[in-house]
């Protein structure tokens, strides 16, 4: 798909959602098992990998650094042959990363000592987004990394035989999953031992696949929020096999359309249900939802379940601060379900929304307000009073979660809802439109001319 080409969705009002469903792979298990497979001794099958555009990019970046990968199949199975910690070589041209910011933030870590030069670019929106937060701590260790004005991308990592990176202790200064897991990556090419304190929980997929991978780490609890994670550079990685679980962030957008929509009873088969990300379903839950889990089983050290969601009227609430890092990608979804709500609902300390691929408080202010629902951004968060969607025309701004959030409302909604700039939606859900369909969400999808 070109960046040139724009799909616009229209989602007609009322319906409900039915039936068994599987949401496609988990997309930051898809990117790290690319990753660490790739710098891995021996050869590794993924099964159920996303063949999303942002996944789909990480694949192509190694290739393009001589890693040997077969498929994705129809089925979503990759194989890997490892090449070793320091088996990469250098790309002929920059890598090409799309919309991707999973890539660019833990490639930065991870190529900040190759002993190549290379250059990390993206799209319009991804070379907007602000890099700093992971190029001042990779640089702290000793890394040689250009940006443009502002610290955004492309991102030009200058480095040879002779680039050492020192460990460093660092500690976020926000809770990002996405910048620990770039600090620790550079932490496998550092001399000596690197640690990340983070003040509040976030996804751990990065620590829990090291260690499938035969990594050492030290996991240390601090308190009732913080949590430090130490390793030491220098070591290796043996390839294992990994089958991807479905993605939770998928899966939010049918939770939430099953609770706002009456006569809905829906399950979600094989979800990922990482005490790290389960935010959505505790919020939910929090709010009168009728979700209940059941097969639970633990796969490659990642737990799943099936999730089975049914109709049910849901309450305002204060969203507890401690969830907010757990849901962090999940709060487009979050905003139909407190908009459908009884109530107000209050989001704070959630300021990360505003620098993801839109500003995603003020993006879905906004659309609640076309479409009727009496609501204000704050710095870190929003206000949502409850009422009910009329009909009308939003812009996604590109941003994927904000196109499917708002597909969802028409379920609760008096009109159709038109949705701008959909194309984004591949990058981590491809054919969404047929999976909603299929389970009695009344949307189209056409390619503006």
């Amino acid at each position: 798909m070109s960046e040139e080409q724009s799909i616009t969705y229209t989602a007609q009002a009322g319906g409900h959602l039915t039936g068994q469903i599987r949401v496609p792979g988990d997309k930051s298990i898809s990117h790290r098992s690319i990753m660490l497979g790739s710098l891995s001794q021996g050869r590794m099958t993924i099964s159920g990998f996303l063949q999303g555009e942002d996944s789909l990019a990480t694949l192509k970046a190694f290739r393009a650094m001589g890693v040997n990968i077969d498929g994705p199949d129809e089925q979503g199975k990759v194989i890997i042959e490892g090449v070793g910690m320091h088996g990469l070589s250098a790309p002929d041209e920059p890598l090409d990363l799309g919309n991707s910011g999973t890539s660019m933030r833990l490639l930065t870590g991870l190529l900040s000592a190759q002993g190549f030069d290379i250059t990390l670019a993206g799209d319009h929106s991804l070379s907007s987004r602000p890099m700093k937060r992971v190029t001042d701590p990779v640089m702290q260790m000793g890394a040689d990394i250009e940006t443009n004005k502002g610290g955004t991308a492309p991102l030009k990592i200058h480095s040879d035989e002779n680039t050492r990176l020192t460990g460093i202790d660092y500690t976020l200064p926000m809770a990002s999953a996405q910048v620990k897991s770039c600090v620790l990556l550079a932490g496998l090419y550092a001399q000596g031992q690197t640690c990340v304190t983070e003040p509040a929980p976030t996804r751990d997929h990065t620590e829990r696949m090291l260690q499938g991978f035969g990594y050492v780490l030290d996991i240390k609890k601090l308190d009732a929020q913080s949590s430090q994670i130490c390793l030491q550079g220098g070591g290796q990685l043996t390839a294992c096999d990994i089958d991807v679980p479905s993605d939770i962030s998928s899966a939010a957008f049918f939770m939430v359309g099953a609770s706002i929509s009456q006569g809905s009873d829906i399950t979600l088969k094989h979800v990922g249900i990482n005490p790290t990300r389960i935010g959505v379903i505790n919020i939910l839950q929090q709010m009168g939802a009728d979700i209940s889990l059941s097969n639970e089983k633990e796969i490659g050290g990642e737990p799943v379940a099936d999730i089975r969601i049914r109709y049910a009227q849901l309450k305002g609430i204060h969203i507890p601060e401690d969830q907010v890092p757990l849901a962090i990608d999940e709060f487009p979804a979050i905003s139909i379900a407190a908009a459908c709500a009884e109530g107000q609902t209050v989001l704070s300390g959630a300021e990360e929304l505003r620098v993801k691929e839109s500003d995603r408080i003020q993006a879905m202010i906004d659309g609640m307000n076309i479409l009727g629902i009496d609501c204000e951004g704050t710095k870190d968060g929003m206000i949502i009073n409850g009422g009910e969607f009329t009909s009308g025309t939003v812009d996604s701004l590109g941003d994927h979660r904000i196109a499917m959030s708002f597909a969802m409302a028409a379920l609760k909604a008096k009109g159709a809802i038109t949705i701008k700039d959909c194309a984004n939606v591949n990058t981590s859900f491809p054919d969404f439109i047929g999976l909603a369909q299929s389970c009695g969400l009344q949307v189209i999808s056409k390619v503006d001319v």
